[in-house]
């Protein structure tokens, strides 16, 4: 049976989806061996995960020859940095979403999402984009895009029925919503490179661009994003504070809602949004319209489970589903949440790929996609025109 040992960076919430997938890891011996961390709780991480060995400094799992592959799971300012030296020293790489941003440089005006013009934030963006990826190819290892929506079985089971069809997809419409981020980082641009709309509509933005390469391929066909349009607005600004008890958003410059259209170069859309002022739990799902039918991705919420509950006096440690404020009334319970949003089938995925050398279904071009379309959304937005691409 293979081996593999996995070293995690990062023991935040995206740390804990990935190592809860990893104990469902089947057909081969992979494990985490190691977990790096500043968080005061890693012990209690570590522990909770039987991870043998806890580093405190990301360079000393550089030189751990134990480890196989890399998992980031940080905020996205360090993704470049880790994923350069990570590869460089010979281990393969899986990384969070998204897979780069513009953070800033020396002589940028703060707070930069205010102050630097989204065109120069993109020109700047695609260069270090551009050596981060001749990087990843140089050094022969594996790069595995952690974007769980292509592996949530909607999706699969929508790219199963286009590979049998051959339909042509006319138009996708795609969302991802919540009350907002808790984390303090995810409120600057400097720290995540983009608000809503990277952070979140990343996601269908993905699912989307992922689809019409299923579609392309089972066509043989070319397609491409030809141009963007954007718009992305701060509504939770004009809030007061006693108005903002069930949202978390803070925004300090960037974006909490934001809609992109994306028009293809064989003539077809997809419209993307996401938000942070969204109540209710979190809101994924993707619609695809093709030339003989329909296909509806309620990722979540979904009716696998309703509930309706009266007193949530006794339900605190009970596990509703993400961000909703409160437990009572009707609920849309996630059932293996891990399951049904993709994440245990995407570490299945890059295990087997580390395993066996080939290469994952979210892969380096789809990271390096989504982030050019984003970023062009975001030039498209400051500068009110459309953006070819």
């Amino acid at each position: 049976m293979k081996k593999l040992r996995v070293g995690l960076i990062g023991s935040g919430f995206s740390a804990t989806l990935h190592a809860d997938s990893y104990k469902r890891v089947y057909g081969m011996d992979a494990k985490i061996g190691a977990v790096v961390s500043l968080d005061d709780k890693v012990g209690q991480f570590a522990a909770k995960y039987h991870i043998p060995t806890i580093y405190r400094d990301y360079k000393a799992l550089l030189q751990d020859k134990e480890i196989d592959v890399v998992d980031i799971c940080t905020p996205a300012m360090l993704h470049p940095k880790l994923i350069e030296e990570f590869v460089q020293a010979g281990k393969h790489v899986i990384c969070e979403k998204p897979f780069t941003g513009y953070f800033g440089q020396v002589g940028d005006e703060e707070p930069i999402g205010h102050k630097v013009l989204k065109a120069l934030m993109y020109e700047r963006m695609m260069e270090s984009m551009d050596k981060t990826r001749q990087i990843i190819k140089a050094s022969g290892q594996l790069f595995m895009y952690a974007e769980d929506w292509i592996y949530a079985p909607p999706i699969t089971k929508s790219a199963e029925i286009l590979r049998a069809t051959g339909d042509k997809i006319l138009f996708m419409k795609g969302e991802e919503s919540h009350s907002g981020s808790h984390a303090l980082h995810a409120a600057q641009w400097n720290k995540t490179g983009g608000g809503a709309l990277l952070r979140m509509g990343c996601h269908p933005l993905s699912a989307a661009l992922y689809l019409k390469r299923v579609e392309a391929t089972s066509r043989n066909e070319i397609i491409t994003v030809e141009s963007v349009v954007a718009d992305v607005g701060n509504i939770t600004d004009r809030l007061m504070e006693t108005e903002r008890r069930c949202l978390s958003a803070r925004p300090v410059d960037v974006e909490d809602w934001a809609m992109l259209t994306i028009s293809f170069s064989d003539g077809t859309k997809a419209t993307i949004m996401a938000g942070d002022m969204i109540v209710g739990g979190v809101k994924n799902y993707l619609e695809t319209y093709t030339n003989k039918g329909a296909m509806v991705c309620n990722i979540v919420p979904n009716t696998n489970m309703l509930s309706y509950l009266t007193d949530d006096s006794k339900l605190k440690d009970v596990y509703i589903t993400e961000k909703v404020e409160m437990k009572t009334g009707w609920q849309f319970i996630s059932i293996t949440e891990e399951w049904a949003r993709g994440y245990i089938q995407e570490i299945q995925d890059f295990m087997e790929c580390a395993a066996f050398g080939r290469q994952p279904l979210s892969d380096l071009d789809l990271a390096y996609d989504t982030i050019q379309v984003a970023y062009a959304g975001y030039v498209s937005a400051e500068e009110g025109r459309r953006v070819k691409l």
